[in-house]
């Protein structure tokens, strides 16, 4: 991935650039709301998980942006660790509901997209011809699924085939052919594909197209059995030339649609696709199933059927070979039924459980999942409602009672709420059983349990760094004739220096058992000042310069023994963690004044206060109090803009440790019908001080509406008093033509 395009980027440049592509595009979709991204490179586990399921989109981001392109190309355990991740919950939730049928609408989608430059697959082993999946994974419940993958999760690779030089033809049209890297078999089994990339623009016309791909549904195998179809009346001329042999129409490995519901956004249904085996009450174990459910469809024209009150489910399918063969036929009053091979008791192929049927403006071809074995049920069923109005006759309940003995045990659960919400809930008895023994309910209970673990251990494990390694064993090869010991070797060497040679001390080969060669720590910064092997030599020249000057020039560093551009270069992504700094920084001294208010750190704004620990004027609190609001409408409106936004300056006499006593205010004398008072705030200024540094006695102008002077009288004021503090006092203290106020004194 280190490879370098004509672009002058890399390859995981690129890859980088792909997923940010990716998400934007999809952020467009209103269903991206509840989407998760995860991150898995190619290291072992747990490391190589970067981001999982309690990762943050953050923490997605600043991984993906520090991913590196080093290690061997282990990609097949990269994908089993990915398969592993997603099916880890999956047995806590007990969404795959084994040996109870396989039900479409519980499901999880996911679609893994491997970003791959298409080359070796190298391992510790050497180098692989083909991609091959651990078959040991330490997931609780893996044995009872014969792939890693399931249902609804789907591989799509990316190969990155752009060129170090630039093309002068030009790019091919149309879409982007699949690779040939041995990534692309396993993509198709899961139900995807593999884009061969060679330029930027397929590039994006690949991101695109996979958006268009994330859909709700799930992957199912549909096989021919029996004989082709009849060629329909009339279109005789369009199957005259028959080919022999399989068709691509005959096998399809395709994805049904699960629509959610619009009002829940849940998907909905009723019933379940059978499993591949009839459950057995004495089997102590479950077999394993099929990732994928294999479904046969026969190509004998069938009635489609349908019952009011009966529910059904219907899912479309994705266009493919089948559809469109279907389509072609343009017969959307007939349909072809759906087996499951070995679901029945007594019959390999099984009962019909739905049938496949093109839409009635030919425009999708859907599949019904009906009750198992339908075309027994349902005429009962109907004959329940519309003969026996509810009330079976004993011949009804016989040929029902023989209905159910064919039917697979899982079955009840699904059938009895079809009965309630029918209007029949008492056909069936509550102590039917479901076909599962006891030893298989408590080995899934078990898993349960074990998966939880699993998933809780997995979860604190995220995040790690994986151990620096020790550093290079030496191996000792032995067997071979070292140069020393060589007789020509020695020859030639006397003739060069004409002086005898003294051969070496044998060497033994158990003196060197397990010594290693120490690595270089990334984690520890370079002393250049003081260790020269930390030197590059490309930086040689410019180190002994840094040293001149910081033995020279004392003035311009002042610091011995470190370098001045080191001690101030910090990567731009960790300029604003100030946090950590705070974290690392030692602890600060207390203060010498604890009652002072606490002032917050300075980054930021320097006059930031903590104002928990601040005291505000009490007149200042009482107007902006919750009891104001019962104020009159004309003082509320001489109030907007005129009260402070912030208290700043304390009054002396509000000062923690001193006593304060409220003024005793006597009633309130009728108010002088001149009008309100209006306060210039020029006037209110600060005020001279005596030698005790109280403000002396003054007064201030104030004038009403009808140009009657208003006199303040100062005696004992706080040093700073706001105007809606003014105000207020003044609405309250109101004489004749004189206003007077004290704290903490008589009344004047």
């Amino acid at each position: 991935m280190n490879q370098r395009t004509h672009l002058g980027t890399t390859y995981l440049d690129i890859a980088k650039g792909a997923v940010e592509t990716f998400m934007k595009l999809r952020g467009r979709d209103p269903a991206s709301r509840g989407d998760r991204y995860m991150l898995v490179n190619f290291e072992d586990v747990p490391f190589g998980i970067k981001a999982g399921w309690k990762e943050s989109h953050a923490t997605f981001m600043t991984e993906l942006r520090n991913l590196q392109a080093t290690g061997l190309t282990t990609i097949g355990q990269s994908l089993r660790t990915a398969f592993d991740l997603l099916n880890l919950n999956r047995l806590v939730t007990g969404i795959d509901n084994y040996g109870q049928g396989r039900n479409p609408f519980f499901l999880e989608p996911a679609i893994i997209i491997a970003i791959t430059d298409g080359n070796k697959l190298t391992s510790s082993g050497g180098v692989q011809d083909e991609l091959h999946l651990p078959l040991t994974t330490p997931l609780p419940g893996s044995e009872l699924t014969k792939e890693p993958f399931r249902w609804d999760q789907r591989l799509f690779a990316l190969v990155l085939r752009i060129p170090g030089n630039a093309s002068v033809e030009p790019e091919p049209l149309g879409g982007v052919p699949p690779d040939d890297s041995p990534i692309t078999p396993m993509c198709e089994v899961t139900g995807g594909r593999s884009y061969s990339v060679f330029s930027q623009r397929m590039l994006n016309q690949c991101l695109e197209s996979l958006v268009q791909k994330i859909q709700s549904g799930v992957v199912i195998n549909f096989e021919k059995t029996g004989p082709d179809p009849p060629p329909v009346e009339g279109k005789r001329h369009l199957t005259e030339v028959v080919k022999s042999g399989p068709q691509p129409w005959h096998c399809c490995h395709k994805l049904i649609y699960v629509r959610p519901n619009p009002k829940t956004g849940v998907p909905i249904g009723h019933w379940p696709i059978p499993e591949a085996f009839w459950p057995d009450q004495n089997s102590p174990t479950l077999p394993p199933r099929s990732a994928h459910p294999h479904v046969r469809f026969s190509c004998l024209d069938a009635e489609p059927m349908v019952i009011d009150k009966v529910p059904f489910d219907k899912y479309e399918l994705e266009p493919s070979p089948l559809t469109q063969y279907i389509l072609e036929r343009k017969s959307p009053h007939t349909c072809w039924q759906v087996f499951v091979c070995n679901s029945a008791k007594y019959s390999d192929l099984g009962q019909p459980f739905g049938y496949l049927k093109a839409s009635t403006a030919l425009n999708c071809v859907n599949l019904f999942v009906m009750p198992y074995n339908y075309p027994v049920l349902l005429p009962l069923l109907d004959d329940l409602i519309k003969v026996h109005k509810f009330k079976p006759t004993i011949k009804w309940r016989q040929s029902f009672e023989n209905y159910l003995k064919t039917m697979p045990p899982y079955y009840i659960g699904s059938l009895r709420k079809a009965l309630r919400i029918m209007g029949a809930p008492n056909l069936l008895a509550d102590n039917m059983e479901y076909g599962l023994s006891y030893s298989v309910v408590s080995y899934l209970k078990k898993l349960s349990q074990q998966s939880k673990i699993e998933y809780d251990r997995l979860i604190a494990s995220i995040g790690k760094k994986p151990p620096p390694e020790a550093g290079i064993k030496v191996r000792w090869r032995g067997g071979g004739v070292f140069l020393a010991h060589r007789r020509d070797f020695i020859q030639q060497l006397q003739s060069l220096t004409g002086e005898a040679t003294t051969l070496p001390m044998e060497l033994n080969p158990k003196e060197f058992q397990g010594f290693h060669l120490a690595l270089l720590n990334k984690g520890l910064k370079p002393q250049s000042f003081r260790n020269p092997y930390d030197i590059p030599r490309s930086h040689l020249l410019d180190q002994l310069s840094r040293m001149r000057r910081n033995l020279l020039n004392t003035s311009v560093c002042t610091l011995r023994g470190q370098d001045s551009d080191q001690l101030h270069s910090v990567p731009i992504a960790q300029m604003g963690n100030y946090q950590d700094f705070l974290k690392a920084a030692p602890q600060p001294l207390r203060d010498a004044d604890p009652e002072q208010p606490k002032r917050l750190h300075t980054f930021g704004n320097p006059f930031k206060l903590d104002k928990k620990g601040m005291m505000i004027d009490e007149a200042d609190e009482f107007v902006t109090s919750p009891q104001n609001k019962g104020k009159r409408p004309g003082d509320s409106n001489n109030m907007q803009g005129g009260g402070p936004k912030r208290r700043r300056c304390l009054s002396p006499l509000l000062r923690l440790g001193r006593a304060y006593t409220p003024p005793v205010t006597p009633p309130a004398s009728p108010r002088p019908t001149g009008g309100e008072i209006s306060i210039d705030p020029q006037d209110l200024r600060h005020r001279d001080e005596d030698e005790n540094g109280r403000p002396q006695v003054g007064q201030l102008p104030l004038h009403s509406e009808e140009g009657v002077e208003v006199v303040l009288v100062e005696d004992q004021l706080p040093r700073y008093l706001s105007p809606a503090a003014l105000k207020k006092h003044i609405h309250n203290e109101t004489t004749k033509n004189t206003l007077s106020w004290s704290i903490g004194g008589g009344h004047n």
